[in-house]
C-alpha cells in the first residue's frame, strides 16, 4: 500500500492501493476496506483513485458517498 499524503493533516486515511476496478483503503485505526466497481460503482472508484493520488479529500468522500458500499473488509 502507498502512504496517503494527507495534505490537510486531519484525514482518517493512512494508506491506499489503487488497481483496475478497485481501491483498498487503510484507515488510521488499522481497518482495511476494499471498494470495487461492482460493489461501489465505477464512477465512485474513479473519483476515489483521483482523491487518493491527490492526497486530499478521500476520507470525506468515503463518509459522504460510499461508506457502507464496500466489497469486503480485509
Amino acid at each position: 500500500m502507498k502512504r496517503y499524503r494527507n495534505l490537510d493533516g486531519h484525514s482518517g486515511v493512512s494508506a491506499y492501493e489503487c488497481g483496475d476496478g478497485f481501491i483498498r483503503i487503510r484507515f488510521v485505526n488499522g481497518d482495511v476496506y476494499e471498494y470495487t466497481d461492482e460493489a461501489t460503482g465505477r464512477e465512485h472508484i474513479a473519483n476515489m483513485h483521483q482523491l487518493a493520488r491527490a492526497g486530499e479529500g478521500l476520507a470525506t468522500y468515503v463518509s459522504r458517498f460510499v461508506h457502507d458500499a464496500y466489497a469486503r473488509k480485509l
